[in-house]
């Protein structure tokens, strides 16, 4: 059994953020365990402009962005083992390792969980039909093109019109295939306003909004799909070789769940306070884990903020670091989740002073209203919109003057 300070579960940005701030800080090794063969995650496969914006205040590419973090981060002292994938718990704060060198057990002193998110993919979408070759994800179809540079057809439907949605996109047109359409089940596209203008003008086919798809046809190799209007019912077939399912987005919570960690059931990622401490003693929860899906500059601002809440708990050394004094945040309808869940005594504000709150209907300028025991809080009305498919961010100070020991806050729309 090998002993480290820190165990980063997850090479990508959020984990990579976090190693990089802590290994500086800590008495001991910062350890990053990643399973794929190099670190940086999914902006690795992303072979185009957009990130690093919020947190390294450049405009680079996914895989310039992921090398830049990589190497923060080993520049930093922290330890990058790739090909090694935890497989369980093997104890308080102990994992099993498996990778090409073997199987071993490693124990920290604490543990932060930065595994990240991933697309649903067809069969999970309970989509019927045949069930042909030339249906991917989003992910899939970078790494066909970005890394193994394949060709993947040429006319496809991208179904969903998040912002993964326009990078496929994109990804599409450097591989030669057309986007003869994009089938969308909310009444306007989810993604920014900028993306979905620019985006528009690399497509050869319509934005197919309130439809969905209902059927994949063909034999060897997708012929075509069939979309149905959700509020006419009426269906129409279109020609293609390619279908791309992307967004959708759960948390890779397996390693979560199998530790005991207290489950969301709307995010379906770890329960967290302000401070993203879980509710199992030094382990700590960063990233898209938490709240699939934000951007990759977003989810590595998680992991530069948890690092005072695991210097915090390494100064005490082993004591309990959670307070007692907690309550929850609960939504209503038409917001579906929040995250952080808890508000803690002592836990300060959340990364970059916001609630993260995901909604299924689009409201221009929301007002929001935050209420516990009967008292309202506060309200507080926001100059951006409240919209599907993409995170939308609440101030802090809504719910600020929360009191830990009383009930549970509610967060709706006024």
């Amino acid at each position: 059994m090998s002993h480290v300070a820190v165990a980063v579960i997850g090479g990508g940005p959020s984990g990579l953020t976090a190693a990089a701030t802590l290994a500086p800080l800590v008495d001991g090794e910062v350890l990053v365990l990643e399973r794929e063969a190099h670190t940086g995650g999914i902006p690795r496969h992303s072979d185009h402009l957009g990130y690093g914006i919020r947190d390294l205040h450049r405009f680079v590419s996914g895989p310039a962005y992921a090398r830049r973090l990589t190497t923060m981060a080993a520049d930093a002292g922290a330890v990058l083992e790739t090909e090694a994938m935890v497989t369980g718990w093997a104890g308080e704060r102990t994992m099993q390792v498996t990778s090409p060198r073997g199987v071993r057990t490693v124990s920290a002193d604490a543990v932060i969980l930065a595994t990240g998110a991933r697309e649903r993919p067809r069969p999970a979408r309970m989509v019927p039909g045949d069930r042909p070759d030339g249906v991917y994800t989003t992910g899939q179809l970078q790494n066909l093109v970005h890394v193994h540079h394949t060709k993947v057809g040429t006319k496809a439907v991208v179904v969903g019109a998040e912002l993964v949605s326009w990078s496929a996109v994109l990804t599409l047109r450097e591989a030669g295939c057309a986007t003869v359409a994009m089938v969308s089940g909310y009444r306007r596209a989810e993604a920014y306003a900028a993306f979905r203008s620019a985006g528009r003008v690399l497509m050869d086919g319509p934005v197919l909004t309130g439809c969905r798809l209902v059927a994949v046809h063909g034999k060897h190799r997708v012929r075509s799909v069939t979309v149905e209007s959700l509020t006419t019912g009426e269906r129409r077939d279109i020609d293609c070789d390619t279908v791309i399912f992307t967004g959708d987005w759960i948390p890779d919570h397996e390693l979560a769940r199998t530790g005991g960690l207290q489950m969301d059931a709307a995010t379906r990622g770890p329960v967290v306070d302000t401070a993203l401490r879980t509710s199992r003693p030094g382990v700590f929860a960063v990233g898209n884990l938490l709240h699939p899906v934000d951007t990759a500059d977003g989810a590595a601002l998680d992991g530069r903020h948890v690092a005072t809440a695991v210097q915090t708990w390494l100064g005490r050394s082993g004591e309990l670091a959670a307070t007692a004094a907690e309550t929850r945040i609960v939504v209503e309808k038409p917001f579906r989740w929040v995250a952080p869940q808890r508000i803690a005594a002592g836990a300060g504000i959340p990364a970059r002073g916001d609630l993260l709150l995901w909604t299924d209907e689009y409201r221009r300028l929301p007002k929001l209203r935050a209420v516990q025991d009967g008292r309202v809080l506060a309200t507080k009305r926001t100059p951006w919109p409240a919209a599907p498919g993409r995170i939308y961010r609440a101030p802090w100070t809504l719910v600020a003057d929360a009191d830990p020991k009383g009930g549970a806050v509610t967060v709706s729309l006024a």
